[in-house]
């Protein structure tokens, strides 16, 4: 099924010179496509979360034709709806000391310096343009007295730098690009294919030239080519099953495209986020995420005595513990997603855990009302109290919130270059469906801003550049053998899913999977546990394909088929991102390998032998003995390489 890169060398393209001028000058040396030659171009964006909704956007406004696709009944739907704290911006509003290279250090600090730095350094020049872009959208970012608009801080960061809307940010982003899409939809410049989902990338003469999806509603499995392709399409945070992702969101995309030729890069790197919603049994399908926001004013700790069993009101001051203000004086409460995870699930594990399962710490507010008052808390996050009220039946004004890490967001993606470029020539990826950005470590509110980024200001450009080298060809034909071939194999994927007719449901496996991936491959990892993922995985996909029960037919709206096509791909997955954990003998933010750590218990890297993108060619389906390495060696010229300290 793949193409192969064995010959093909990771060149990321970064520009040289002084890191300030690279994006700039780049941006003058791609050859341009001229107005009147744009209309002759089609692009296919896959996704319209924010960055796939910008992305149409952009490309349409200048005159290309976009044909963008989702699986939703509408793209208000997308993931991206979720995102609640905010956006990060380099305006330096507050006075207080920020600018374009501090954000850009605190994201390579925050990545523990495992991400590209002139990669790193074009989002926080881009992130003042995002701001202005949704401002003049009408995005209802909050505001000051004065006028301006108001900012917060966010974790891994000592100055304000989010702009947000209340605990809603990325609905009204996503508000605003859409709002820019359904123009470019009214003006006919982009086809909007609701409830289709995509099955396979088509790859011929060495280039995306399309891709095969499939309408949810009617089973319809069809093809649709075009000069370009976007993959917008997300993560794959869902290989846990219990996760502050979507039901839906999946790694089949980048998956099918990966198995074409795409490499795919630092899949062990996923993100555990510190403030969710505990899980209250067992057979819970999907946990909560509370806004890293709620860090800003809310205090988080957990009883000194183990098993505690008096109320949280009734524990007075000096029975408590709070971890993070007492290990991290300097950034306290708002240290990065990474640390607080950790520490967090280290208090729950010395048996000081919090709730009726033990399996949570507070996130008390006691303070902040005393100080500011009750009424000022709920204007900053009234809708995030009221979700949890709803969730829980407790209510955070009077009693302290429960909390607990849980799987959130992916920092490995396709490997792509300085242009959003995968492996295959003509095949882009935008947004968390990249790896490029975060490194081993993403900050809070930075998903947004690079969703933006990617769509708004970088895609737009560096597309063209690709898309100047094909001017006079047309898409290939949507009956060519080239795209009949991967349609077949679609539909030859459903037909023997639906016709093993087991005795287990889809989810039974997803959950399986999800419990091998969480307790070998999730806040800790290990050589043995590693190992013994890596034997259970295989075992299991073998299991699935024999005695999974998926029900009805191929030929209409099937959920059951849906998620077992989904599943499939995230049991091949699975096995990559455990290789990958298991290469990689050193911790570096979320990967943290018990083996390797710090006296204190901190993340200690490799430097010297693993500071390099690790990026995966396909080569066959046994994926241990299979898949080929490709390293990318990361260069520091502008940030020191140094322990993460933030003490």
């Amino acid at each position: 099924m793949s193409n192969t890169m064995s010959d093909v060398t990771l060149d990321p393209k970064t520009p040289g010179g002084p890191i300030e001028d690279r994006w700039d000058n780049h941006r003058f040396d791609l050859r341009l496509v001229n107005p009147n030659n744009k209309r002759k171009f089609t692009v296919l964006v896959v996704g319209t979360g924010l960055a796939g909704a910008s992305a149409a956007a952009s490309l349409a406004q200048l005159g290309y034709n976009v044909k963008a696709f989702t699986f939703h009944d509408s793209p208000r739907r997308a993931h991206s709806i979720a995102a609640q704290g905010g956006i990060n911006a380099a305006k330096n509003y507050k006075n207080d000391g920020d600018s374009t290279y501090r954000l850009f250090y605190d994201t390579v600090k925050g990545g523990d310096y495992r991400s590209r730095e002139g990669n790193v350094h074009r989002l926080a020049e881009v992130s003042v343009n995002i701001i202005d872009q949704a401002t003049a959208q009408g995005v209802p970012f909050a505001r000051e007295y004065g006028g301006l608009l108001d900012n917060r801080s966010f974790g891994g960061a000592q100055v304000a730098r989010t702009f947000y809307a209340r605990g809603q940010t990325g609905q009204q982003l996503l508000l605003g690009a859409y709002q820019a899409m359904a123009r470019q939809i009214h003006l006919g410049t982009v086809t909007l294919y609701n409830r289709m989902d995509v099955q396979d990338v088509v790859v011929h003469d060495g280039r995306a030239q399309g891709i095969v999806a499939r309408d949810l509603l009617t089973g319809e499995i069809s093809s649709h080519s075009a000069h370009a392709v976007l993959l917008c399409t997300g993560g794959y945070g869902n290989v846990y099953f219990l996760s502050t992702n979507a039901k839906a969101c999946n790694v089949t995309a980048t998956w099918r495209a990966h198995k074409r030729g795409a490499a795919f890069a630092n899949p062990c790197y996923t993100q555990i986020h510190p403030t969710c919603i505990p899980p209250a049994d067992e057979f819970q399908s999907k946990l909560t995420l509370m806004s890293e926001s709620l860090r800003n004013d809310g205090r988080i700790w957990a009883p000194k005595e183990f098993d505690e069993a008096r109320a949280a009101g009734d524990i007075p001051d000096a029975d408590r513990d709070y971890f993070l203000e007492r290990k991290y004086p300097a950034f306290g409460n708002l240290v990065p997603r990474d640390v607080a995870s950790r520490n967090a699930k280290t208090v729950v594990d010395e048996g000081r855990g919090v709730g009726p399962l033990k399996n949570g710490v507070y996130l008390d507010f006691s303070d902040a009302i005393t100080r500011f008052g009750k009424e000022t808390i709920k204007a900053r996050y009234g809708n995030l109290f009221d979700m949890y009220e709803r969730i829980t039946g407790e209510d955070p004004y009077a009693t302290p919130m429960r909390i607990y890490p849980a799987t959130h967001y992916t920092m490995g993606g396709l490997w792509v270059d300085y242009n959003l470029q995968t492996t295959i020539p003509g095949l882009f990826a935008l947004g968390e469906a990249n790896f490029s950005d975060h490194g081993a470590n993403r900050l809070g509110a930075s998903a947004l801003m690079q969703g933006l980024a990617d769509g708004y200001f970088v895609a737009p450009e560096t597309v063209a550049g690709y898309l100047s080298g094909l001017l006079g060809e047309s898409p290939m034909d949507p009956g060519d053998p080239a795209f009949t071939a991967v349609q077949a194999e679609a539909e030859d994927r459903a037909a023997q899913l639906l016709a093993v007719k087991g005795t287990n449901s889809v989810d039974h496996y997803h959950r399986e999977l999800g419990r091998i991936v969480w307790d070998y491959c999730g806040m800790a990892r290990n050589r043995t546990g590693l190992e013994k993922a890596l034997s259970e995985i295989p075992a299991l996909r073998e299991e699935y394909w024999k005695d999974v029960k998926v029900l009805g037919s191929g030929d209409s709206y099937n959920q059951s088929l849906e998620k077992a096509l989904r599943v499939a791909d995230f049991m091949e997955f699975a096995e990559l991102k455990v290789r990958d954990a298991l290469h990689r003998e050193e911790s570096c933010g979320g990967h943290f390998r018990e083996e390797h750590q710090t006296p204190e218990g901190e993340a200690q890297r490799d430097d010297e032998n693993f500071a390099y993108v690790g990026a995966w060619e396909y080569a066959g389906p046994d994926i241990q003995n299979d898949a080929v390495l490709h390293k990318e060696p990361l260069v520091f010229e502008n940030v020191q390489l140094t322990q993460r300290s933030y003490k």
